[in-house]
This record gives structure tokens, C-alpha cells and sequence, in this order.
């Protein structure tokens, strides 16, 4: 507790995920605009800043086809706010404002079809793990100032990406390595497969937040205390971890997999060459891998692998707004942090 504490927040910030989360209806009866999200967000990011002065702190965004880190508490940041308005704190003024600039500034950037790509979630979650291995290495007067605990939230509204299970998965087995705690809180869509994962294998907590009126009570109980400090605290914990992987062939995810005894490469279905090692399989193995694959009714029995266990549907994709309404997504969402 004497050591300073870091913390990276990564967020999610997809236009048109956070279009469909600002908009009520019967599936969202706790809409949650942008703008909300950032203010509650805000006050939990300058509470980590009061907690000790010597937390250090670091905010990556994820955008459509990129990333790149919004504020970092190593780094002077020069900001207008840093002369006028006695009444605020400035350190609190500083973390809002360049937060808030550089989002702004990255949305009105964004064309109507790079807004359509899916969101860079690794490209933040992989930077993340490099400032903190960055930090944990420096050194001043032959004494570590490496913080205690380091760990990383991951706020997100979009469902899984299929492609990025390897990724994620190499950053699940650095942050071990580092010893960094990996928490999640999906603030909007369906069970984040990977991301349970990632919370579950790095000792984090994961939520999935459904009265969203109430995001800053989460953050704060659930997120703010260290590892150490939750062992006394009643922290919500998962009831259930889904352990699905996707498939190296069709980049599914899949409830029967197939390994290969050589790289662990995962497969749908049996494959006569391994597409990762090269490797070979005999023949009759094959055959007695399609016999025992369990039939699926109304469909190939190559598909059975999809099926996810209890007859649930597999995460699908949220539905790609049209090219009229993407920029005005875009543009309103700029508009409303200014």
C-alpha cells in the first residue's frame, strides 16, 4: 500500500455500438449515450489520481481501425485548461480535457466507411501492456519506481471479433507474465467471450453491466480498490466462464474444436494438413474424427462445432449501420463532447 499504483483504461469507443447504446427501447431499458459514459468515467479516473499522489495513470482509446493513448500521467500534457477557472482542481482539469480533445479530434477525423470497421480493441489492449512493461523497467537513482499491482480496465461495447481470439490470447499469456490484473465491465451488447477469458486467466473481475444508470457506483466499488485490497471486499465475480475458443480455419467460435497434437492449432472440423505446423494426420484418424463429430439438425454437420452449449445462440455481430447513418453517428457523437 506504500507503492504507487497504475492503472490503464481502455474504451471502447465505436460509433456505431455507442449509437444503438444511447438509443432506449424494450432490449435497452438503461440507455447510455457517450456523453454520460465520459463524465462518470472522468470522476472515476481522477478518484484513482486522489487516491495517492504517486498513482500514475494512462487512458487508450480504441477507435474503428485504430488506437492510440489519450492521456498518460508520464507525459506532460499542455492543455488550455491549465490557466483560468480557480474553482477546479487543476491535475482533475488536465485528465478531463486532454481525454476529452483527443476523442473529439479522432472523431471528427473519422471518413463514413473507415466508421464501419470494427474497433481496434487489441491494437489499445497490446499498447497498454507495453506502457506498463515501459514503467515497470525505469529506474531513477539506482532505485525502482515500478508501481504496485499494475492493472488494465476494458470498457467495452462491441461483441467479440472472431479474428482477434489469437491476439488476445498472446496478450492474455504477457499480462501473466507481467503479472498484470486484467478487469472488464461490458457496458453494452452480449457476453464478451475473449474477454472473460482475459479477466478469468489474469485473476480480474468481469461484469456485465446492466443497470448502466448506475456506471459509476461499478467503477468505483468494483474497480477502483487493488487485487490485494478486493480479497476483503465483496466484489462481484463471474457465475459462469465460457471457455470457447475460435477456430484457426474459419475464425468461429467454436463448442467442438479439433487440436492439432503438434502446434495446438484449433480447428472446426478435421483437416487432412495442419495450416499452422504443416503437419500431416493419417487417414484413418480422420475418418474416425468425422464419425464421431455430433450431427447438427437443419445444417452440415460441419457447422455442429459452432453450437454453443444449452441450444444459446452464438455472439453475433451488431448490425452495421447504414452508410447514411454512419457519419451522422459520428458527427453527433463529436458534437456532444464539445
Amino acid at each position: 500500500m506504500d507503492r504507487a499504483a497504475h492503472l490503464s483504461v481502455v474504451v471502447d469507443l465505436s460509433p456505431p455500438q455507442w449509437l444503438l447504446s444511447a438509443q432506449p427501447g424494450p432490449s435497452n431499458p438503461h440507455p447510455l449515450s457517450l456523453r454520460s459514459f465520459l463524465s462518470q468515467l472522468l470522476a472515476f479516473l481522477n478518484s484513482h489520481i486522489a487516491s495517492k499522489p504517486e498513482n500514475t495513470l494512462c487512458v487508450l482509446g480504441a477507435f474503428p481501425g485504430k488506437s492510440g493513448i489519450l492521456y498518460s500521467s508520464t507525459d506532460h500534457v499542455s492543455t488550455s485548461s491549465e490557466k483560468g477557472d480557480p474553482d477546479a482542481y487543476l491535475p482533475f482539469k488536465v485528465v478531463d480535457a486532454a481525454i476529452i480533445d483527443h476523442i473529439t479530434n479522432e472523431l471528427d477525423v473519422l471518413g463514413e466507411w473507415e466508421a464501419q470497421e470494427s474497433t481496434a480493441l487489441v491494437g489499445a489492449l497490446t499498447k497498454a501492456l507495453c506502457y506498463i512493461n515501459r514503467i515497470m523497467n525505469v529506474s531513477a537513482d539506482n532505485e525502482p519506481r515500478s508501481p504496485s499491482e499494475p492493472r488494465i480496465l476494458i470498457l467495452s461495447v462491441s461483441p467479440d471479433q472472431s479474428t482477434s481470439y489469437i491476439p488476445i490470447m498472446n496478450s492474455i499469456f504477457s499480462a501473466q507474465k507481467l503479472k498484470v490484473t486484467m478487469d472488464v465491465c461490458q457496458l453494452y451488447g452480449p457476453e464478451s467471450v475473449f474477454l472473460q477469458q482475459a479477466s478469468h486467466l489474469t485473476g480480474g473481475s468481469y461484469i456485465h453491466l446492466e443497470h448502466r444508470d448506475a456506471l459509476l457506483q461499478y467503477l468505483i466499488m468494483s474497480f477502483l480498490p487493488p487485487p490485494s485490497i478486493r480479497r476483503t471486499l465483496s466484489v462481484p465475480t463471474q457465475d459462469k466462464i465460457d471457455f470457447r475458443a475460435a477456430c484457426f480455419c474459419h475464425k468461429n467460435i467454436v463448442d467442438v474444436g479439433f487440436v492439432c497434437s503438434v502446434c495446438l492449432s484449433i480447428f472446426c472440423q478435421p483437416v487432412p494438413v495442419c495450416s499452422t505446423c504443416r503437419t500431416k494426420f493419417p487417414i484413418k484418424s480422420l475418418q474416425r474424427l468425422k464419425s464421431s463429430m455430433p450431427p447438427l439438425a437443419g445444417g452440415p454437420r460441419a457447422h455442429a462445432a459452432g453450437r454453443t452449449p444449452g441450444g444459446t445462440s452464438s455472439p453475433t455481430p451488431a448490425a452495421s449501420p447504414s452508410a447514411n447513418g454512419t457519419p451522422t453517428s459520428k458527427r453527433s457523437m463529436a458534437d456532444s463532447l464539445r
